[in-house]
This record gives structure tokens, C-alpha cells and sequence, in this order.
């Protein structure tokens, strides 16, 4: 995607990158949409110097239409959630500053589904960051878990940042060391 100069149109709530601070950008405040992954979008704000993350609820600020989730395939809500189901919403789970999504970087290290007593399932994540000190580490953690509460039949979601085993680049699949330029 080539950078695409914006005016918002509205007052929207964005997060600040990387410090993960929730700041109010204001109608007419011109941006610069550097990278559109998931349903999400960066902007480089010149006004405020830095980065800024705004949600895809937000997406008509900016001109844009909300996109739908890649190959979300409607599930019968009785029915058990499979890993896949979950790896798919977790792919469309990025850290703004990387254009890669946390499945391909290796940040996903442990994942179980288990049903419940009272009907649905419970999923439970381990992801980690690909620094320690990343300041959107609970905005990235808090996307991963509502993509998985969005799926049919979860009931429970916790999505944990662990730092144990510490991240390297030789988790990342082949695909994401070819995006980042690194094969």
C-alpha cells in the first residue's frame, strides 16, 4: 500500500505507537495511512510527531470502509471451536509497527480450547512481544482476545503476554522473514 494522505472527519479514538497510550485525535486533523493490516490502520500524524493506531470501527474517519474478517466462513454457534478457527482471527492480529500478524511472527506460543460445563468453550493464549518493553502489548493482547470472543461458540477468552521463552527472529515462519525482507 502506498501512503495514502487523509483528513479525519470525525473525532476518534486512537492509540499512541509504541507507547500504547489511548489519546482523542480531532475532526480535520491531517494523517498519513502508512500501513492498513487486518482491520486496522497506522497513521503518521505530522501535527502531533509520531505514530498512531485508529481501529477499523473507526475506519469512515479516514474515508475507509470496515473490511470484513479474511475467510471468516459463517459456524453453527453449537458447534466446537477448532484451532483453526481461532489461528484464522488471531492472523488478522498485527503490531502496528510490523506488517506482519502475530501468528506468522512467532508470537503465539501455546493455545488450548477446552469445552464448559455450562455450554461454549474456553480459549486460553500464551503470545509474547517482540520486545519486552513494547508499550502496545496490552492493545495487541486486547485485539487477540476479541477476535477469539468473536467466534461462534467461545464463551471465555484470556489471552496471557509471557515473556518466557524470549521471542528471536528464527520463530518467525518463512512467509513473514520473506514480507520482512529478511530470505
Amino acid at each position: 500500500m502506498a501512503f495514502e494522505e487523509v483528513t479525519l472527519s470525525r473525532d476518534v479514538e486512537v492509540v499512541m505507537i509504541p507507547q500504547g497510550v489511548t489519546t482523542t485525535l480531532h475532526a480535520g486533523t491531517p494523517a498519513v495511512i502508512t500501513q492498513s493490516l487486518g482491520d486496522s490502520y497506522t497513521l503518521q500524524v505530522p501535527s502531533f510527531g509520531g505514530l498512531y493506531r485508529l481501529a477499523g470501527r473507526d475506519a469512515d474517519a479516514i474515508g475507509k470502509e470496515l473490511i470484513d474478517s479474511a475467510g471468516a466462513v459463517p459456524v453453527d454457534p453449537s458447534a466446537a471451536v477448532t484451532d483453526e478457527q481461532v489461528y484464522r482471527e488471531l492472523r488478522q492480529v498485527y503490531d502496528p509497527e510490523i506488517p506482519v500478524n502475530i501468528v506468522e511472527l512467532g508470537l503465539v506460543y501455546d493455545l488450548a480450547i477446552a469445552p464448559l460445563e455450562a455450554g461454549g468453550s474456553r480459549v486460553d493464549v500464551k503470545m509474547t512481544l517482540t520486545a519486552p518493553g513494547c508499550g502496545m502489548g496490552d492493545v495487541i493482547a486486547h485485539d487477540a482476545k476479541t477476535r477469539i470472543q468473536s467466534i461462534p461458540g467461545v464463551a471465555e477468552a484470556d489471552v496471557q503476554v509471557v515473556f518466557d521463552p524470549p521471542w528471536n527472529q528464527g520463530m518467525m515462519t518463512e512467509a513473514a522473514k520473506l514480507e520482512l525482507g529478511m530470505l
